[in-house]
């Protein structure tokens, strides 16, 4: 079923009512022309002031069959014109035009948008989400389906949104899928969840999909369904109580690293795929990144998968390889020049 737009709506309501206006308008003309005789612009105007019920004086005094038409003319204009005027008062007065001007222009940034996040639910996960994506600027637009919901998203004029099912492939068109680079399903169903990661993998098998899940038998599912990654909130908060109680330090600097707002330090990814065939050839020592550029190496992970944390100095550097860099932004700037220097 073709999703309704409701910006179309509001302005679907306005032409259908000037529309028909214009019908009456047209029936009305030709009616006094035929009946009474009149020219064009004396059977306009007697429409006009019949069809407005504005009450002046007719142009010539009418026949019977005149009167008769003129009685038939006001019963069916008379609706009709109350439908236009209230209609677009409502539009007017109410903001509904305003409101769909906002919508217009939400569906045509949505439309642009490339490598970009989509985020389904916007509940207690999927807000804390956004709030993450929006500190490291990535590009993201919600998909939610319930009203209340969808009001408190409005609150923010920066967000970009489109409600409906996230499970459903229109919706999912909508938000640009094919060109987006992850989605993130925090739906509070599991279920739902599935569905998503289904819907979103077959239309988009290279996306990087990470969901939410509950149940702890979900993770398997997920996983099977197409999920990159699920994650149990659950799980984690119990993990991270724990943690506070046997390394609070620990957990605090971490978090500190992974969650600060003033971004003076991060821990990032970076792909080597940009590694010059020289420095591809050189040890980390030989490289001597730490004194080159500020920034700490922390760990690689390399094309099978597999995590070094801590490397050692004659490790070589792979272009298929993915490092993971502690620094500030103009330390990281600098480190992935080094790596492009031949």
């Amino acid at each position: 079923m073709k999703k309704r737009v409701p910006y179309l709506d509001n302005f679907r309501t306005i032409i259908y009512g000037v529309g028909a206006l214009f019908f009456i308008i047209v029936v009305g003309g030709v009616g006094f022309a035929l009946i009474e005789g009149y020219s064009f612009v004396d059977a306009l105007y007697m429409t006009t002031i019949t069809v407005s019920t504005v009450g002046f004086r007719e142009v010539y005094p009418l026949s019977e069959g005149g009167k008769i038409f003129t009685v038939l003319l006001i019963i069916f204009s008379f609706g009709i014109f109350g439908y236009v005027i209230t209609s677009i008062t409502r539009l007017v007065v109410e903001g509904a035009l305003q409101q769909s001007y906002k919508l217009y222009q939400v569906k045509k940034k949505i439309v642009k948008l490339e490598d970009h996040i989509i985020v389904c639910g916007y509940g207690r996960n999927g807000y804390q989400a956004c709030v993450e994506l929006k500190e490291h600027g990535e590009k993201f637009v919600i998909l939610e389906k319930r009203d209340n919901v969808v009001s408190r998203i409005l609150e923010d004029p920066t967000l970009l949104y489109v409600q409906g099912d996230a499970s459903s492939e229109e919706v999912l068109d909508v938000a640009q899928i094919r060109k987006a680079k992850a989605l993130i399903t925090a739906l509070p169903n599991d279920a739902d969840n599935i569905f998503v990661v289904l819907t979103a993998r077959e239309m988009n098998p290279k996306l990087k999909i990470i969901s939410r899940a509950s149940d702890f038998r979900s993770d398997v599912k997920l996983k099977h369904a197409g999920a990159t990654n699920v994650i149990m909130p659950d799980r984690i908060g119990g993990q991270r109580m724990a943690k506070l109680v046997t390394q609070p330090d620990v957990v605090e600097f971490v978090e500190n690293i992974l969650l600060q707002r003033s971004r003076e330090v991060k821990l990032t990814e970076i792909e080597c795929s940009c590694l010059s065939d020289q420095s591809a050839s050189k040890t980390i020592q030989e490289l001597n990144l730490r004194k080159r550029t500020g920034a700490n190496l922390m760990g690689l992970k390399t094309p099978e998968g597999t995590y070094i944390f801590n490397p050692s100095p004659q490790i070589k550097i792979s272009q298929e390889d993915k490092l993971f860099v502690l620094g500030t932004d103009e330390q990281i700037s600098l480190f992935k020049e080094v790596l492009k220097e031949s």
